[in-house]
C-alpha cells in the first residue's frame, strides 16, 4: 500500500482529502473511550475516528500534525515502537484492518516523527459502529449518522441472487446425502452434535436455505439433486480440464462436476489430486513434503469462487490443471470494494451473502474474509511464487497458482522458526509476504513496522549503514540452503576485513581519494567506520597522505611497500629452505 508523504499532508484538507489530524505529543490520545462518561468524549479516541472513516469511504488518521492548516509537524510518541500491535489492536476491536506506519519530517535524524492510520473504505452495505454506534465526522465532532444515511449505506448491496427462491422447485428435489453432508459439517463447526439428530427441513430453515418452504437458489446450489441443478442451474457447474503442457490449446482430459457443492468439492479435489505430485524435504530434524498443488490453498480457492461468483451470468466456474500451475477462473469481477490492490486489507461483502454465511457456518469458507490471507500464507511459506491475480478484469477473477518450489529453502526457513508457536503466535500473512520480498533482495519495498517486528523476532538481519541499509533473512535461513558463504559476504566488516580490499583498490590505482573508499566499502560499512578505518590505517603507518579535507590523496607508504618487499622475500627464502630439506614439493 502506498504511503503519503509529509509534504502531501501538511497541505490535506480534513473535510475534502478524509483525513483527521491530532497533535499527541506525548502519544497521550486515547485508544478507546477509557474512564469518561459522556458519549461525545468517549467518541474522541483512535477507535471512534477509524470507525467514522471507515465509514465515510476510508481515510487517514493523522498524529503528530496541528490541526490548523497547513499543517505543522510537531511529532508524537504514540504508539512508538508498538505499530504492529495497534494495527492488530484496531483489527481486532473493530474488525477494520488499517495500514499503520510512520513518517520523519527528518528521516535521517529521526526527527519529527508522525502515526498515520490508514483506513480503508468501509465494504459495500456494512456499517461500522464504537460502543453500537455509527459514526461520522460533523466539523470537529463524532456524530452518530443520520438515519437517512444508515438507510441509503444499508441499501447498496448487490442483489443476493443466492438468497432468491427458486420458483418451482421443492424439497423433494434436493439430494439427501448433500443435506447429510451439511448438517454433520454444521455440526462439526458449531461443535453441537444434536444438530444431526435435527429433522432436515429445521436445520435448512435455521440456515435460511428454505424460507417459508421455499427453496433458495442457495439450497439448491449447496445441496439440490444433480439432475435438477443441471436444468434450472447449469451455470452452477464447475469444470476441470488438465493439459500436459501449458503450450497445448486442446486439453487431456475435461470434466464437468454438476453435483451439488457439498458432495462435489471433495470429488472434485480428489480427481484434482490424482495428478498432484510433491516433493520431499529431508533437512536435519525437519522431514516433510511439499505438495505441488496445497490441498488448503485449492479448496480455498475454489470455494472463494463458489461463493463470489455471479450466478445471474451463463458461464461455468473453470480450473485449468497443468502438471507445475492452475488456473481458476471464475465469472464476475471482484465484489464491490475490492480490488487486487486492496485484496488482503479489505473486509468484503461477499456476492453471494446467504451462501457464503452457509458455507461460513458449516466451516468451510471463513467468516471473516481470511480465505486469501490463507491462500497467500501457505503458498508463500512453501517457497513458491505469490498467488498471482494480475489477469483478473471486471467480469471475472482469474488466480494463477504456480506449483514449482523456487526455494525449498525458504520453507525449511519458516517450518523451523515456527514450529512451536502457537497459531497466535506464527507469523502473519504480511509478515511472510515481508520475509519474501527480503529474501528476493527487495528489503525497500517492505514497511517499517514490519521491519521492526521481524528483527524483533529474529528473523531478519541489518546490513550496511545510512543510505546503504538494508535487510537480509537471518543466519538460519542460509544453514538451511547451504549458502553460509554468502551470509558471511553480506557481513558488517572490520578494518582487518576491510584492507584487502583497498589493498586491491591501490594494486589497480595506485592512490585515493575518501570517496573511493566509502564507494567500494558501501555495502559494508558506513561513511563513519570507512573513515575511522582509514584514519587507523594512516595512524599504523600503512597509508599516507597528502592534501586537506576532500582534496586529500592517500597511498599506500613508502615503509608498508618496503615491508611487503621484505615479506615476500623472507617467504621465497623461507619456502625455498623447506623444499631443500624435503618438507614441502
Amino acid at each position: 500500500m502506498k504511503k503519503l508523504t509529509i509534504e502531501q499532508l501538511k497541505n490535506f484538507k480534513e473535510s475534502e482529502d478524509k483525513v483527521e489530524f491530532k497533535r499527541a505529543e506525548q502519544g497521550n490520545f486515547a485508544y478507546d473511550g477509557g474512564s469518561r462518561v459522556k458519549p461525545s468524549d468517549r467518541r474522541k479516541c483512535i477507535l471512534g475516528y477509524v470507525t467514522a472513516l471507515c465509514n465515510e469511504g476510508g481515510g487517514c488518521l493523522v498524529i503528530g500534525m496541528e490541526d490548523a492548516y497547513p499543517h505543522k509537524v510537531v511529532g508524537t510518541k504514540q504508539s512508538e515502537g508498538k505499530l504492529g500491535e495497534l494495527e492488530s489492536s484496531i483489527y481486532r476491536d473493530t474488525q477494520i484492518r488499517p495500514f499503520v506506519y510512520e513518517l520523519y519530517e527528518d528521516e535521517e535524524n529521526q526527527k519529527g516523527r508522525i502515526l498515520v492510520i490508514d483506513v480503508p473504505p468501509r465494504p459495500v452495505g456494512k456499517l461500522f459502529r464504537f460502543e453500537d454506534v455509527p459514526l461520522m465526522r460533523v466539523g470537529e465532532e463524532l456524530k452518530p449518522m443520520s438515519d437517512e444515511m444508515m438507510f441509503s449505506i444499508l441499501q447498496e448491496h448487490e442483489p443476493d441472487f443466492s438468497a432468491d427462491i427458486c420458483e418451482g422447485i421443492t424439497i423433494e428435489d434436493l439430494d439427501v446425502e448433500a443435506i447429510r453432508i451439511l448438517k454433520q459439517r454444521y455440526a462439526t463447526k458449531q461443535k453441537n452434535p444434536g444438530f444431526m439428530t435435527l429433522p432436515d427441513t429445521q436445520v435448512l430453515s435455521d440456515l435460511n436455505l428454505v424460507r417459508n418452504g421455499k427453496i433458495t437458489n442457495a439450497a439448491l446450489i449447496l445441496v439440490g439433486k444433480q439432475e435438477v441443478l443441471k436444468e434450472r442451474l447449469p451455470q452452477a457447474s464447475v469444470i476441470l480440464e488438465f493439459r500436459k503442457s501449458e503450450s497445448l490449446v486442446p486439453y487431456t482430459n475435461r470434466q464437468v462436476y454438476e453435483q451439488p457443492f457439498y458432495k462435489m468439492i471433495d470429488l472434485l479435489w480428489h480427481d484434482i489430486d490424482l495428478r498432484n505430485d510433491k516433493i520431499d524435504v529431508n533437512e536435519n530434524s525437519y522431514i516433510f513434503n511439499i505438495p505441488y498443488f496445497n490441498e488448503d490453498v485449492i479448496r480455498e480457492a475454489i470455494n472463494n469462487a463458489i461463493a463470489h461468483r455471479d450466478y445471474r451470468r451463463s458461464s461455468e466456474t473453470v480450473i485449468k490443471q497443468y502438471p507445475q500451475k492452475m488456473i481458476i477462473m471464475n465469472i464476475g469481477g471482484f465484489p464491490l470494494g475490492v480490488t487486487i490492490e486492496n485484496l488482503l486489507r479489505v473486509q468484503s461483502t461477499p456476492r453471494n451473502r446467504l451462501l457464503a454465511d452457509v458455507l461460513a457456518k458449516t466451516g468451510i469458507v471463513e467468516r471473516s474474509g481470511q480465505g486469501v490471507d490463507k491462500i497467500y500464507k501457505n503458498t508463500l511459506s512453501e517457497g513458491k511464487d505469490e498467488p498471482d491475480y494480475s489477469h483478473s478484469d471486471p467480469f471475472r477473477v482469474e488466480l494463477h497458482l504456480s506449483a514449482v518450489i523456487k526455494d525449498k529453502a525458504f520453507a525449511v526457513f519458516l517450518e523451523s522458526e515456527q514450529r512451536d508457536l502457537s497459531e497466535e503466535e506464527r507469523l502473519s500473512v504480511f509478515e511472510i509476504i515481508a520475509l519474501n520480498q527480503i529474501r528476493m533482495n527487495k528489503s525497500e519495498l517492505v514497511d517499517r513496522d514490519l521491519i521492526k517486528s521481524l528483527l524483533e523476532r529474529g528473523l531478519i538481519e541489518k546490513r550496511g549503514k545510512t543510505s546503504g541499509t538494508y535487510y537480509i533473512l537471518s543466519k538460519s535461513y542460509y544453514e538451511c540452503c547451504g549458502k553460509e558463504g554468502e551470509y558471511s559476504k553480506n557481513e558488517d566488516w572490520s578494518a582487518s576485513q576491510a584492507f584487502p580490499v583497498i589493498l586491491a583498490h591501490f594494486n589497480t590505482f595506485k592512490k585515493a581519494k575518501m570517496k573511493d573508499f566509502v564507494s567500494i566499502l558501501d555495502s559494508h560499512m558506513s561513511r563513519k567506520q570507512v573513515r575511522n578505518t582509514i584514519n587507523l590505517l594512516v595512524e599504523q603507518g600503512i597509508l599516507s597522505k597528502d592534501g586537506i579535507g576532500s582534496g586529500t590523496i592517500y597511498y599506500l607508504s613508502e615503509n608498508y611497500i618496503n615491508n611487503s618487499i621484505i615479506i615476500s622475500k623472507a617467504l621465497e627464502i623461507g619456502i625455498e629452505e623447506l623444499k631443500k630439506r624435503g618438507e614441502i614439493e
